[in-house]
């Protein structure tokens, strides 16, 4: 078998996708779509492998503003085609062209999901897991709410997405809870990704441990990226304030995540490293009034 290594190009994407067929998960949907020409702004590289005129694999790197420390990292090889060494060979050219990145980061990173061929393949070239993802969703009813009776102890309020005091709250909860892999989110970064009309966020609501006029900041936070409430779960981002003592932000989790499922169910992001959330939501999952929905995600990475 010969088979020639070239750059990326426009239409390789119709030949491949009738060979790969459909998407394995939600993951390997979401890096298809990373293919494009090689380019230098943004800096990104991208290789086919052709069999007798025929793409049958491809893989690129390229740069993350977000999470600078790391470069992304994916590759897919035609079914046939697997477990004769282009995996390999093509990885080690994406290592050979991180190495001249721009910015001088060669670590890559990638997504893969448990037990699929790209979790195996991965696992077969030494790369860690980093993180899991899950997408939990949260029934009506799951935690019993707190009464805001008393005008001096805790407060709901509605919060403007253009808030800088939320925009700051959520850039802070951002960061603490990427230690694992290192975020660089300005003020206007976290605007614009996850408050902005663009990001599809249709509200906010945080939680005060006292009033805001009596200094009350910001203890959780959540924001909604469904613009009109259903029967189904509503898409939201919960945050909490990670300077707080671990209690505290468990209880001020607990008492936001009960509002919200009142009466209707939420879905969430739950990262691992969201401590305070998974303590919150691990008894639910376990009596069945929070489930997991699709499959979990592991980020993964070289050294």
């Amino acid at each position: 078998m010969v088979l020639e290594y070239r750059p990326w190009q426009d239409g390789d994407e119709l030949e491949l996708i009738q060979l790969w067929g459909g998407p394995e998960s939600a993951t390997v949907e979401q890096f298809r779509g990373s293919f494009q020409p090689s380019s230098d702004t943004p800096w990104n590289r991208c290789i086919t492998v052709v069999d007798q005129g025929v793409p049958v694999a491809a893989g690129c790197v390229y740069g993350a503003a977000l999470h600078p420390d790391r470069l992304w990292c994916y590759l897919e090889v035609a079914p046939d085609h697997r477990r004769s060494g282009i995996g390999s060979t093509l990885f080690a050219m994406l290592q050979h062209e991180a190495a001249g990145s721009p910015t001088g980061v060669t670590t890559l990173r990638s997504k893969v999901t448990p037990h699929t061929s790209g979790a195996l393949f991965a696992e077969a070239l030494g790369l860690v897991t980093l993180q899991r993802s899950r997408l939990v969703v949260v029934e009506p009813g799951a935690l019993a709410p707190s009464a805001f009776d008393d005008a001096a102890g805790p407060q709901l309020e509605e919060a403007a997405t253009g808030s800088v005091e939320l925009t700051r709250a959520l850039a802070a909860f951002y960061e603490a809870v990427h230690t694992w892999d290192r975020a660089d989110l300005s003020l206007g970064r976290a605007q614009q990704l996850f408050l902005a009309d663009t990001s599809g966020a249709g509200g906010a609501i945080v939680l005060r441990e006292k009033p805001k006029t009596e200094g009350g900041t910001i203890a959780a936070f959540a924001v909604s990226y469904t613009q009109a409430r259903t029967d189904d779960p509503a898409d939201v981002l919960i945050g909490y304030d990670t300077a707080l003592a671990a209690p505290e932000q468990q209880g001020a989790v607990a008492t936001l995540l009960a509002m919200l499922v009142h009466q209707y169910p939420v879905r969430l992001e739950l990262d691992d490293s969201m401590e305070a959330l998974v303590t919150v939501v691990g008894p639910l999952l376990e009596t069945g009034t929070a489930r997991v929905v699709g499959a979990e995600t592991l980020v993964v990475a070289t050294g």
